[in-house]
């Protein structure tokens, strides 16, 4: 079984690669004696325990990720793992179809919500060609903005 350290340091590993460096690094600077335990649980448990088992890649993960936030009106989360999952390797096409998915299960408002959001991350990103998003180690998000702002129309 492994350590508490060495479950830490595989948590930050996944966490960096599917949050980026840049994201985990600002969570981490800023870190208070109030949140410095939270920090180390989430390593740990989320990011080195559930995100790092084999049953699922991260794609997949992604997109339950997506659907638990939307269905549980987690707002603030959802630019977050938007981003997660175009690093993941999911195209907007795909995280559009997830959206209107979860719009049949977890209601119209949540979706519209959704939808917002996602045009406001795609609208702030380079763009990428659908398909083109990809499970990177490091660095930024490799983009999945729209040009011209919004979530493209089928065609």
């Amino acid at each position: 079984m492994p350590t508490d350290q060495q479950r830490h340091e595989q948590g930050m590993a996944v966490r960096r690669a599917v949050l980026s460096d840049a994201h985990v690094d600002r969570a981490v600077a800023a870190t208070t004696d109030l949140t410095a335990d939270w920090q180390d649980f989430i390593t740990r448990v989320a990011w080195g325990d559930i995100w790092s088992r084999p049953g699922l890649d991260r794609r997949s993960r992604s997109i339950a990720v997506l659907s638990s936030l939307i269905a549980h009106g987690h707002h603030e989360e959802l630019a977050m793992h938007l981003r997660a999952a175009l690093r993941n390797g999911l195209s907007v096409d795909e995280i559009r179809e997830v959206i209107l998915q979860a719009a049949i299960y977890s209601g119209v408002p949540a979706a519209n919500t959704a939808f917002r959001i996602a045009t406001e991350v795609f609208a702030q990103d380079a763009p990428v060609p659908d398909g083109q998003g990809e499970d990177a180690p490091d660095g930024e998000v490799p983009g999945g903005g729209v040009q011209g702002g919004g979530v493209p129309s089928r065609g």
